[in-house]
């Protein structure tokens, strides 16, 4: 008598489910999907930082002086000289800065801000009077090598709690000055 068995035994198939298992977990453990949303938030933050760094190169070009930086509760903005020598304008983070930048980016995590700082004088004594800037941002991954100190502590001249529920811990800054 033959026997024209069709299929797999119940053995097979938990044996078979077991092993994707482990794959599954080894691929999702190795890959670590938060780990690359963080990197890759921060990548944007950077790229976000340079493209505003370019205009306020152009902006320099223009009034030979950076636009002076404007605190509205615990953030900080861009008031730049709309129509010099008078009027300001507060330009957020998420509106128009034409002709310099169609949209001035904003952080990608709520919660968390850009800075743009530039007062008279910075706290370790680098005097600016519009000649400088420094642009900060809170990076998540605390092992970056663009950060201000290792371990992700605040920038020395960034402004106390302004990246929100961040720390100022990445800054790229104007060529007199350093974050």
């Amino acid at each position: 008598m033959k026997f024209n068995n069709k299929g797999f035994t119940l053995i097979e198939m938990i044996v078979t489910i077991g092993i994707l298992g482990i794959l599954a977990v080894t691929a999702i453990t190795a890959l670590n999907p938060f780990a690359q949303f963080q990197k890759a938030n921060d990548a944007k933050r950077k790229g976000d930082l340079s493209q505003i760094q370019k205009a306020l190169e152009s902006y320099y070009d223009d009034y030979k002086a950076y636009p002076d930086s404007k605190k509205s509760g615990n953030y900080y903005y861009l008031n730049p000289i709309t129509t010099p020598p008078a009027g300001k304008t507060i330009k957020a983070w998420g509106s128009s800065w034409q002709p310099y930048m169609n949209v001035i980016p904003k952080d990608p995590s709520s919660g968390k801000y850009y800075v743009y700082y530039s007062p008279p004088t910075l706290p370790d004594g680098t005097v600016f009077n519009g000649q400088g800037y420094c642009l900060y941002a809170s990076l998540d991954k605390n092992n970056d090598p663009g950060l201000c100190f290792s371990g992700g502590a605040k920038c020395t001249n960034a402004p106390a709690g302004a990246c929100g529920s961040g720390v100022c811990n990445f800054g790229i800054c104007s060529p007199n000055a350093s974050p």
